[in-house]
């Protein structure tokens, strides 16, 4: 039986305890992890659907007002590189990156807002 999917944090403070930056960060992150996801094939989606937004592996979040990115473990099984480049990422910024025990109340998505 396969182990259950776990869900990882990084978090987007410092070791000085401010702000990433920049600030956009996390959307910026989960931009590049886009096209890892069910359904999405090398030569481009394979619908439109599956071309916009994030991956459901790795999403921009705010916890407990840190900007966030949660990171799905399925995405190791998916593809091992991309895994290896957001645990790279968090490694070689000094970004904290710990397991998830999220609650519904206090996860939300970030509010991105459409270019002009």
């Amino acid at each position: 039986m396969a182990a259950e999917p776990r869900l990882f944090l990084i978090q987007g403070q410092t070791s000085a305890g401010g702000s990433f930056r920049p600030s956009d960060w996390a959307e910026r992150l989960a931009g590049v992890m886009a096209p890892f996801r069910p359904g999405y094939r090398a030569s481009g989606p394979s619908t439109a659907a599956a071309a916009a937004g994030y991956s459901p592996y790795a999403q921009p979040v705010i916890v407990a007002g840190i900007k966030c990115v949660a990171v799905d473990t399925r995405l190791q099984a998916l593809e091992p590189m991309a895994w290896d480049f957001v645990c790279g990422f968090a490694r070689d910024n000094n970004l904290p990156m710990v397991e998830a025990c999220l609650v519904d109340s206090v996860i939300r998505p970030v509010q991105t807002t459409p270019a002009p």
